[in-house]
This record gives C-alpha cells, structure tokens and sequence, in this order.
C-alpha cells in the first residue's frame, strides 16, 4: 500500500516528506520501544531482580526523554511547515477553474475561456449497457429485474464493456466507479488555480496524484492551486460523506499538451462532447495506468 504516481511537485514534496522522513522515524521509535519493552521485560523480571531498585530519579535519563522528542518534533516540524506554506503560496495562475459540487456530480467552469461549463457523471453500469444495447433493448432484458438481482445482472453485462467501451466511449479506458462522461482537462505544467463550492452540501475536491484535497462548502469560495507535470489522465472522489451517492463522485482529470488542450475547448464550446472525449483520448494514448492498482497507489 502506498501513494499514488505523483504530478506535481506538491504531491512529491508530500510523497517525501511521508515516505523518507516520517516513516523512518516512526519505524525507529516502534523498532526502540519494543527492544527497551523486551529488555525491561527479562533485565527487571522476579529471577534476575528479586529485590526491586528504590531510584526516584536519573537527571540525565529525564534530561534525554526531554531534550529527544522535541528534536524529532522540530526535525518534523519544519519541513511540515515549509510544506504547508508552499501549498498556501499561489503562484500567477495560467489558467482559473471553478469547481461545484451538487448532489451527486461535479460541475467545472472555465472563468477565463468563455465560462466553458463541464459537468461529469459517473459512467455506471447501466449507461454501458444502454450505449451498447440500446434504450429499447434493455428495458426487454432488464426491466423484469429489481434490487440485488438487477444490480448483479447489470454488473455482469457491463463487465466486458469496461475493457471495450462501446462506441459512445470509444477510445477511453474506462474504470468502474472513477470514470465519468466528461472529463475536464488543463495544459501540462502550467499553474492552475481551482476554486471551489457546492450547491447544496459539502462535498470535497480530492485528487491524490495532485496532492490537492480542498472542502467545497456552500455559499463559500474556497480555492487551492496545482500545476502538473506529467500528462496523463487523473482520478480522484469527494472525500466527504455527502450522501447516499456519496461514491458516486469521481473526479477526472486529463493532463495534456497545450495544442490538445485548446482542441479540447473548442470542442466543448461547441458542447461536442463526443469529439472532446476523443481528443483527450489520443492525446493521452499510452499514457494511462494499466491496473487499478496503479490508479489506486495499490489500495484495492
């Protein structure tokens, strides 16, 4: 279990302050805690010291439970620090998006290029299903079907639709419960500011690979920045318990050269979303993680 890849250099300086300061120390003290446990155990038992020490006090011994924890909380604490306020430091955006969330999807508007609106629904069993049958065709074979019966049948028919999207699709790789009908996308390492609210509860805007996790809260503007480095397309959810369809919010983001990024709005402009998702679909060919697992930093 771990981080996902990171994208930018937010999520590496997160990934490392994690994986090659804290762990190590945190390693340290629980190895030092059970050796000096085991000693204690066997140096001080009834056999070995039959008659217990009466030692009220060690000044050296309380000098250095003292003086070392609070060296490892300053060695913590300042890179903590320095990373916090690099976060909170916004550099000259390239680009402003503005991010909504609504029970349950996300919406995302493009302030500086025409207020271009983008809203994203989780790609669900019964969509697959429908894009390849057919409305009139599925209702035959799935209308008869409730509860957890139609859930079961449903996610055996749309099992092999996820690895061969059907042509509404064509192109993307789709994942259960992340992929959504329109994805958003921003231009590779540019800096991008993302405001955030809700419309109705709160809900949060969370892409791991980014390093970004910010509260969208009704009647509030909340904002946090990123700036990725690495093409690509990215996943996240809103990481607030929002409601019953709470896991239905996934976030996708495709990260892709500035000539497939203008193609791309162009193409939502002119709201075709067919054409967009096949631009972004080429321009990040060869680029998507090939597991869940990769997606996931191997938390299944």
């Amino acid at each position: 279990m771990t981080f996902q890849d990171p994208a930018t250099p937010i999520a590496e300086q997160i990934q490392w302050f994690h994986n090659s300061l804290v762990n190590p120390i945190i390693v340290g003290i629980t190895v030092f805690v059970m050796l000096l446990m085991a000693y204690v155990m066997w140096r001080f038992s009834e056999k070995r010291n039959p008659t217990p020490s009466r030692t009220s006090h060690n000044t050296a011994l309380e000098v250095a439970w003292t003086v070392i924890p609070i060296a490892i909380l300053l060695i913590i604490a300042i890179p903590s620090f320095r990373l916090l306020y690099a976060q909170y430091s916004y550099p000259k955006p390239d680009l402003t998006i503005k991010a909504v969330g609504n029970a349950w999807f996300w919406e995302h508007e493009y302030p500086d290029n025409g207020n271009v609106k983008v809203t994203s629904n989780m790609i669900t069993d019964e969509e697959l299903i429908k894009a390849k049958l057919g409305d009139a065709e599925f209702n035959k074979k799935f209308a008869g079907l409730g509860g957890t019966d139609r859930t079961k049948a449903l996610h055996e028919a749309a099992t092999p639709l996820w690895l061969n999207a059907p042509d509404k699709y064509a192109g993307s790789r789709l994942v259960r419960q992340l992929s959504v009908d329109n994805e958003i996308a921003v231009p590779v390492n540019k800096t991008v500011h993302l405001l955030v609210t809700s419309n109705d509860v709160i809900h949060s805007w969370t892409i791991p690979s980014f390093g970004s996790k910010v509260q969208a809260v009704p009647g509030r503007i909340t904002a946090t920045w990123f700036k990725p480095t690495k093409e690509g397309i990215y996943y996240g959810q809103c990481s607030v318990l929002c409601g019953k369809e709470h896991s239905s919010m996934p976030i996708a983001v495709r990260v892709v050269s500035d000539k497939a990024f203008n193609d791309w709005l162009a193409a939502a402009k002119a709201k075709d979303w067919k054409r967009a998702r096949a631009i972004l679909a080429s321009a990040t060919e060869g680029k998507e993680p090939k597991t869940v697992a990769e997606l996931t930093g191997g938390q299944q």
